[in-house]
């Protein structure tokens, strides 16, 4: 399966939902992965590994963070060669002053907004979808 790569469909179709739960992101040891169980992302950065988790286990392993997300993920299956899509959205999310952080995986699209602002990117999102119709 390859995935959509026609950016009227992606748009139109992108059924966005909401991940339940508070995500943070954070910058850890590497020697700390050993004992952390299902990070939702493990990244490998020149200054240590960023790893995405849920505050609770942000907590549990006193794990610093500055700020909590929401998750919303795309249910759309998009190519990873698709061109516009998170341009598309992330440019409509600035426009209502809300940050994203997106992270694509292989069959979706996954954006982290500020944990108080999931609502408002959720109708947002809704919104442009429906725009494409």
């Amino acid at each position: 399966m390859v995935g959509e790569t026609d950016l009227k469909k992606l748009l139109r179709n992108m059924e966005p939902v909401v991940v339940q739960g508070e995500y943070v992101f954070c910058s850890i040891e590497e020697g700390q992965l050993d004992y952390l169980e299902k990070p939702l992302l493990v990244f490998r950065e020149n200054e240590g590994p960023t790893v995405i988790v849920t505050k609770q286990a942000a907590v549990q392993h006193g794990f610093s963070f500055d700020t909590i997300w929401g998750l919303i993920s795309l249910s759309i299956h998009s190519n990873l060669q698709s061109i516009g899509f998170l341009a598309a959205i992330t440019t409509q999310l600035a426009k209502a002053g809300i940050s994203v952080n997106a992270v694509s995986a292989f069959y979706h699209d996954h954006l982290f907004v500020p944990h108080e602002r999931i609502d408002d990117a959720l109708s947002l999102l809704i919104d442009l979808s429906k725009s494409h119709l």
